[in-house]
C-alpha cells in the first residue's frame, strides 16, 4: 500500500509540473503533447461552433468568456491523453463501438439533431462528437481492463490515475493563457490571470 501510495504521488507530481510549466510551447499552441501541437486556432474553431449552435454567445459564456475556450483546450487534451492510454495497453476503441454508442443515443434522444443539440448544450460541438464517444468509451475500457467500472469511485480514480500517468509520459504542456492542468481532477483549472485568459 505504502509503495502505491507512492507511486501515485509521483505520478501525480509529475503531470503537475508538466501542466504548470509552459516551456516546450510552439507559437500558435494552446497545448503540446509528446511535441505535437493543438493549434490555438483549433481551439477558437470549436468555440465558434459551440456559439453558431447555440445562436449566439449564452449568458455563461459572457459572465466567463474563457470558459468555453478551457473546456474546448480540456476536451482535445482529454481526446489524445484517452487515446493513448487506450494504445498503450493494448487496448482499442474502433468505429464500430463509436458508431454503435452514438446510434444509441440518437435513438434515446428522439434523433440525430436533438442528440446533437444536447451534446452543444453540454460543450461538444458537431465535429466532435465522435471523438467524445470515443472518449468516453476509451475511459470504461480503461477501467474494465483493470476489473473496474468507470462509473464507481475506485474505477474513476483508477483511470484518473492512468491518464496522469499518459500525460506526463506525454510531456504535456499547457499555454497559461487556458489555465493549470489539474492531474487530479484531469481537467484544467481557472487559476489564470486575467490578463492571460483566453479572449
Amino acid at each position: 500500500m505504502h509503495r502505491r501510495t507512492a507511486l501515485v504521488g509521483a505520478l501525480l507530481a509529475a503531470s503537475a509540473l508538466a501542466g504548470c510549466a509552459d516551456g516546450g510551447l510552439t507559437a500558435g499552441a494552446a497545448a503540446v503533447l509528446d511535441g505535437r501541437p493543438i493549434a490555438v486556432g483549433a481551439v477558437q474553431a470549436r468555440v465558434a461552433e459551440l456559439r453558431h449552435a447555440a445562436g449566439g454567445a449564452s449568458a455563461d459564456a459572457e459572465q466567463q468568456p474563457d470558459g468555453p475556450a478551457r473546456r474546448a483546450v480540456t476536451d482535445l487534451v482529454l481526446d489524445a491523453v484517452v487515446a493513448r492510454a487506450v494504445a498503450d495497453r493494448g487496448l482499442a476503441v474502433g468505429p464500430p463501438e463509436v458508431a454503435a454508442a452514438r446510434a444509441a443515443d440518437e435513438q434515446r434522444y428522439g434523433g440525430a439533431a436533438a442528440l446533437a443539440r444536447a451534446l452543444a448544450a453540454g460543450g461538444v460541438p458537431g465535429s466532435g462528437i465522435d471523438a467524445s464517444y470515443r472518449r468516453r468509451l476509451g475511459i470504461r475500457v480503461l477501467a474494465a481492463a483493470a476489473g473496474q467500472d468507470a462509473g464507481t469511485p475506485e474505477g474513476d480514480a483508477t483511470v484518473r490515475l492512468a491518464l496522469a500517468g499518459t500525460a506526463a509520459a506525454l510531456h504535456l504542456r499547457i499555454n497559461p493563457r487556458y489555465g493549470t492542468w489539474d492531474p487530479e481532477r484531469v481537467a484544467l483549472l481557472p487559476e489564470t490571470p486575467p490578463w492571460l485568459a483566453a479572449p
